[in-house]
């Protein structure tokens, strides 16, 4: 059996306050939940490289016996209104500087770094092809940046109602095809996966090669189990593919933090056999 890791994920961005994760606000007392709980690693979502203080972050990581499993990169949109589809070249610039400035803060720690919503939009009047040539040349250059810091870059489909550029995995394979580097897979989030994909499993097994992290998450964006999303066929499916990589719990706290923490490891250990 594949050996598949849960994670939580943790939100360091105030203004992030509703968005889909497991705990927020403080780092050393969400690493110390997330570990006693059982997570054996946690995904964090900074509102810059430099909100990141490696000894700081370092100390609470080796304390609580965690990894870090991955770095957001969405603040750059939330916070700064950046990313990699822009037409004007400075805000792609600054986009990729902001991305590359994270990359370079997860290589201490081996994480992936996560490009989700800052692939941006298609922008009115903007060729889908101009769009993507965009996003292709961002990819190349931080692709290549990630590898020579020994961190994999993640490029994340996210659904029609948030982007229009990649929404489908079989998409985002295409993408990754073209790229001349080969240190970007796929981040398969199965929140949007139920909104976008025919099939989850056929999704997951048809960009197998290319699928290197998972959020583990239900079909109403709240913890697993607490949706429709059938996980046994999802787990029979990762290890069908050899996935083991994290799971990691991009999920709303509902009906808190802990439970929602609670859940998704109830939902992992039934399916992936966990201890």
């Amino acid at each position: 059996m594949t050996k598949i890791k849960p994670s939580a994920t943790i939100s360091l961005v105030p203004e992030a306050s509703s968005g889909p994760f497991i705990f927020a606000g403080d780092l050393q007392a969400s690493c110390a939940e997330a570990a006693g709980l059982g997570f054996e690693a946690v995904e964090i979502f900074p509102a810059s490289a430099d909100s990141l203080q490696v000894k700081e972050l370092a100390a609470v990581l080796e304390s609580n016996n965690l990894k870090l499993a991955a770095v957001g990169t969405g603040a750059g949109l939330l916070l700064r209104q950046l990313h990699l589809c822009s037409e004007d070249p400075n805000i792609r610039t600054e986009s990729k500087r902001f991305i590359a400035d994270m990359i370079e803060r997860a290589s201490d720690f081996h994480a992936a770094v996560i490009i989700g919503s800052m692939q941006g939009r298609i922008e009115p009047g903007m060729e889908r092809a101009t769009a993507i040539g965009y996003l292709r040349e961002a990819l190349d250059d931080l692709g290549d940046k990630a590898a020579k810091n020994d961190v994999l870059l993640l490029i994340e489909p996210i659904n029609r109602y948030e982007t229009n550029v990649l929404n489908r995995l079989e998409q985002g394979v295409e993408l990754i095809q073209s790229l001349s580097t080969n240190n970007v897979k796929l981040l398969a989030d199965l929140f949007h996966m139920n909104i976008e994909e025919r099939s989850i499993c056929d999704a997951l097994q048809q960009a197998a090669d290319y699928v290197g992290h998972i959020h583990f998450v239900d079909s109403n964006r709240r913890a697993a189990g607490y949706g429709h999303i059938d996980f046994a066929a999802i787990a029979q499916t990762l290890q069908k593919i050899n996935y083991d990589g994290y799971v990691s719990a991009e999920a709303l706290p509902h009906p808190n933090p802990r439970s929602a923490a609670e859940q998704t490891l109830s939902t992992f250990r039934k399916y992936f056999s966990a201890s």
